[in-house]
């Protein structure tokens, strides 16, 4: 028999540690150690090794930030950060998950003993998903995320909007991977963005802010209403599912969540294709499960293109695996060639290029 997963729980609050350590252990793993700020945290990770690591932000002492900074740079342990969903932890949490954190779960309003009780599912879920990652560690730190131009430098040369439309999908790992790719797509990018990363409510604007200070793009949390245009990325907002109506113009649904999300990427693609048909390029990165995988067969079908992001560079290869098993795919690779490869799409696009010719240099 497997031995059970072996969980450090580090929180600030004894009743905080004392209820996930019980709702962990109620369902098989085994919490070895428990503690109540960073640095004790930091050395119980590094002489234990546990599989995950739950981590709260605000801590004295040592706060969940420099804890994670610190743990990553020796000790590559999954991590699963608890955050209240407030303005002032929100963005921290953000910076938790480009720094190299593999999932968040939000902790709702109210008595403690209650509002961890309404997300015990979601908390032993993502422990369990965590347990299979491989945190980024230091390749999608801030450190390597690059900045948008400054206006000393002179911006690039003006690119004709293309017909078409990009929709990235992702869920675990997704946004260090949302900012290596964002950060390098100049501001005359051909083409809008409309993302979809599977998160709590509550965290999608911080993580949009974040993708507009690194990135040339301007990137917002999309609003109902709004036709996206070239140079701009949308992200969809945690809690509802974001699609295109006829005109091209961002909606939001409230339609059940599909594989267990709201967002999901599939309905946005399915959209998509009936908003612009074959001038859709779907772009599936990490994370678990098969998301992206329905919407990328109706992209192909129409004559789009779907790019997957590949195994290695992945925290979870999950979504981009079944959209590669099914052959769907036309080019597998890692983020650093994304924007290059994106690009080319977008110019086969407006040349309305044969169909049956897949090529990409």
């Amino acid at each position: 028999m497997d031995r059970p997963l072996r969980i450090l729980v580090v929180d600030d609050s004894a009743l905080m540690r004392q209820m996930v350590k019980r709702f962990l252990e109620e369902e098989g793993m085994q919490v070895v150690a428990t503690a109540r700020d960073g640095v004790d945290g930091l050395e119980k990770a590094l002489q234990l090794r546990p599989d995950v690591i739950t981590l709260d932000v605000e801590m004295p002492r040592m706060n969940g930030l420099d804890m994670l900074r610190r743990l990553l740079e020796v000790a590559p342990i999954p991590v699963v950060m608890l955050s209240s969903l407030t303005q002032q932890q929100a963005p921290a949490t953000i910076e938790a998950l480009a720094i190299g954190a593999v999932e968040v779960v939000g902790k709702p309003g109210g008595a403690i003993s209650l509002n961890l009780a309404e997300v015990r599912d979601e908390l032993v879920q993502k422990v369990r998903l965590a347990a299979g990652a491989r945190p980024y560690v230091q390749r999608l730190t801030q450190e390597n995320v690059s900045s948008p131009p400054t206006s000393s430098v002179a911006p690039p040369p003006k690119s004709a909007p293309t017909d078409a439309v990009v929709v990235i999908g992702s869920s675990t790992g997704g946004p260090g991977a949302l900012l290596k790719v964002l950060s390098s797509i100049p501001a005359n990018f051909p083409a809008p963005i409309v993302i979809v990363q599977h998160m709590p409510p509550g965290f999608t604007a911080s993580l949009a802010r974040r993708l507009n200070d690194h990135s040339p793009l301007s990137v917002h949390e999309a609003r109902e209403g709004v036709v996206p245009k070239a140079g701009e990325a949308w992200l969809a907002p945690g809690g509802v599912h974001l699609v295109f109506d006829p005109k091209r113009t961002l909606r939001f649904s409230m339609t059940l969540p599909q594989h267990g999300v709201r967002p999901a990427v599939d309905p946005t693609l399915e959209s998509a294709v009936a908003a612009w048909g074959k001038s859709v390029v779907a772009v599936i990165l990490t994370g678990m499960g098969m998301d992206g995988a329905r919407g990328a067969r109706k992209v192909k079908q129409a004559g789009g293109w779907v790019v997957a992001q590949e195994a290695s560079s992945c925290v979870v290869y999950g979504m981009p695996r079944a959209v590669i098993e099914m052959g769907l795919a036309d080019r597998i690779c890692g983020l650093d060639e994304m924007p290059g490869i994106l690009r080319q799409m977008l110019e086969r696009i407006s040349m309305k290029q044969n169909p049956n010719d897949r090529s990409i240099d």
